[in-house]
């Protein structure tokens, strides 16, 4: 009878040892950079109540209407597979009650972790997918919106990427978004037989979504929309002004681009998107991190009225971008010491040496097969070791063992209790005359 083999779930991707270094890395980065601007790191449990990303991202979104991973679980509550990281962190904010007198406002947290939506997987698109976020809360002020989008090109900069184009728009406030949905459904009104099934129920529920549809014949519809732009209350069209002074103060180079919308319900005023070309993601433009502002979302969890603004970067795209540019992503480090061993009793002294080196912060790795010396050697070249600790029984007997360099082909013999207890300076005095013998040939 043949055995059972068992394959990954469809739209999911296992990451193995030498890639998981390369996501670490930009992942590092992310950490290091936005603790600079003050956000500090928060983690989410990968499943929430369902009403969380319901209630927040409109009944009438995809994510909810799709390609949302849901289940009843076994005290019959109904749960959710995170779709996307926002809901989750304002669901947090409001339940520890971050938003209190004694934290700074904004209140600023990013994340980095899974996110599950049910769609066909495709290139840099995963049903499993990772994100990294930032939320800010707590401020109105439009010079905050300049310094998230400041601080999302400043990161994909930081990684190399520097062929970017931001395209920012206002959904406007309340007001503004009114006045556009009357003007936005007297336009598509004529064309209703012509729109998608999708973009028609979308009409009747919230015809912004009409925008966002991925149709070719919707698109084709909605390009002669009128621009909601033209559609702000003074309140926002001072503020969508503000904005563009402080992104050119910045120096950050930017369109305006009244079709870009988020695909949430939540946001208002700033939307943006941060764009490269690469073929490796298709052709033309295409956006690599997208967010904006929003209000009412902590509030429709419980929490006080306060406004957020925010954005997600798909690390998977990202990854693969990085890779197609050649960005300097850093590879596995060679191994410091390999100790090989041959005859009796020297599995116990190796087994020690191997731990001696750890204890002294470098990498040391041995053999575990019973190899001949000739096996082990090779394994030590596959490692890139920099130096082979040799121990036979002459050596055990001697209480010493070989250490060679294995960039210069320097060997000494040196006593078992010298290198348990002065291993860095016999290692130091190596690296000393590696350094050496390169200047020697440089001159």
């Amino acid at each position: 009878m043949a055995k059972q083999t068992y394959q990954k779930p469809k739209g999911t991707a296992d990451l193995l040892p030498g890639e998981s270094l390369k996501w670490h890395y930009v992942e590092e980065t992310a950490r290091l950079l936005f603790s600079d601007y003050q956000y500090n790191e928060i983690r989410t449990p990968i499943f929430e109540s369902f009403e969380v990303f319901s209630r927040t991202s409109g009944d009438t979104s995809d994510v909810v209407t799709k390609e949302m991973y849901d289940f009843y679980d076994k005290g019959e509550r109904r749960m959710a597979l995170r779709p996307e990281g926002t809901a989750g962190v304002v669901r947090a904010f409001v339940e520890n009650k971050l938003f209190g007198p004694e934290y700074q406002k904004p209140y600023k947290a990013f994340y980095i972790g899974p996110m599950f939506r049910y769609e066909r997987p495709q290139a840099g698109r995963m049903r499993q997918f990772h994100q990294i976020g930032v939320e800010a809360f707590g401020s109105e002020s439009p010079a905050l919106d300049a310094e998230v989008i400041a601080m999302v090109i400043d990161f994909f900069q930081t990684l190399g990427i520097t062929n970017l184009k931001v395209a920012v728009n206002s959904l406007g406030d309340a007001e503004s978004r009114q006045n556009y949905r009357d003007a936005l459904i007297a336009y598509l009104q004529p064309h209703f037989e012509e729109l998608s099934a999708d973009s028609k129920v979308r009409l009747e529920k919230n015809p912004l979504r009409v925008l966002d549809s991925k149709d070719a014949k919707d698109q084709e519809i909605v390009a002669n929309a009128p621009s909601i732009l033209d559609y702000l209350s003074d309140d926002a069209q001072n503020r969508w002004d503000k904005l563009q002074t402080y992104l050119e103060a910045l120096g950050v180079e930017y369109e305006v681009d009244a079709s870009v919308v988020r695909g949430l319900d939540y946001y208002n005023h700033t939307i943006f998107e941060v764009m490269t070309q690469s073929k490796v993601l298709g052709h033309g433009w295409t956006t690599i991190a997208g967010g904006g502002r929003y209000n009412g979302l902590v509030e429709e969890l419980g929490g006080p009225e306060l406004p957020g603004i925010g954005f997600g970067i798909g690390l998977e795209r990202l990854m693969l971008l990085l890779e197609n540019e050649g960005a300097a992503l850093p590879q596995p480090a060679p191994l410091d010491v390999y100790v090989a061993n041959q005859g009796e009793d020297t599995d116990v002294v190796a087994l020690q040496m191997v731990q001696a080196i750890r204890s002294f912060g470098y990498s040391a790795d041995r053999d575990y097969s019973d190899r001949k010396l000739k096996g082990q050697f090779k394994t030590a070249d596959r490692e890139h070791a920099r130096y082979i600790i040799v121990i036979g029984e002459r050596e055990l007997e001697e209480q010493s063992a070989n250490l060679k360099n294995m960039t210069t082909g320097q060997e000494n013999k040196v006593k078992l209790a010298e290198l348990y207890t002065n291993l860095p300076a016999y290692l130091e005095e190596a690296v000393t005359d590696e350094e050496g013998d390169v200047e020697n040939e440089a001159h």
